[in-house]
Order: structure tokens, then C-alpha cells, then sequence
């Protein structure tokens, strides 16, 4: 059974940086796309960024885009969201997800979840 355990998270100040780490654990299926997410209390989820693991490239979300970065140990099998410069406009839970597939930017596309992290910038 596979399993996505995330930590990080927490409160930052305006312009400060958090890094969000997630861990795959369990199963025996491949994957080739590795993604972020987030949701706002009221909002639908909302696409932050994905790694192709194929390509080792990544996209972004333009309102994050130059902020943050996506990266992967692949001896520890985490996906790591490092995200700086952050602003009150992404205070929200934040979700890593995997595909069986190449992933993209719907959450549709993902098939497992982690628990969720909750980000708050406030000063």
C-alpha cells in the first residue's frame, strides 16, 4: 500500500521560506509524475507544481512560479517543496500527490494523497 507522509509546514512571516517534505512509502507501483498542491479554506484545490520524473523537469502554477522549487531524493524517496518569498495569498493546506501517470496540473490525475500541511504566512 502506498503512502505519502508529508511534514513541514507551520507560520512564517511575510517574505520568509518554508520547505514541505514528503515521503513515499509502500507499494510496488510506478510512478512518473509527482505533484503539489493546495487548498484555501472555500477554494478548490489548486495546482502549485509537478515533477516529471521521466524528464526530470518540472512546472509551476504561475503565482508560484520563480518562488518556489520542486526536488526529489531519490535515496530517500521524498519530494521536497521549497517555497520563498511567500506571501499571505498562500496560506493554505498543502497536499503531495503521485501518478501513475505523467500527472499534470488536475488533481484528477493523481491517484494518491498525502495527509496534508498546513501553511500559514501572517506577520
Amino acid at each position: 500500500q502506498v503512502e505519502l507522509a508529508q511534514s513541514g509546514g507551520g507560520l512564517v512571516q511575510p517574505g520568509g521560506s518554508l520547505r514541505l517534505s514528503c515521503v513515499v512509502s509502500g507499494g510496488a507501483v510506478t510512478f512518473y509524475g509527482m505533484a503539489w498542491f493546495r487548498q484555501a479554506p472555500g477554494k478548490e484545490r489548486q495546482f502549485v507544481g509537478t515533477l516529471n520524473l521521466i524528464e526530470q523537469s518540472t512546472y509551476f502554477a504561475h503565482t508560484v512560479k520563480d518562488r518556489f522549487t520542486i526536488s526529489r531524493d531519490d535515496a530517500t524517496n521524498t519530494l521536497y517543496l521549497q517555497m520563498n518569498s511567500l506571501s499571505p495569498e498562500d496560506t493554505a493546506m498543502y497536499y503531495c500527490a503521485e501518478s501513475r501517470g505523467y500527472g499534470g496540473t488536475s488533481p484528477d490525475s493523481y491517484q494518491y494523497w498525502g495527509q496534508g500541511t498546513q501553511v500559514t504566512v501572517s506577520s
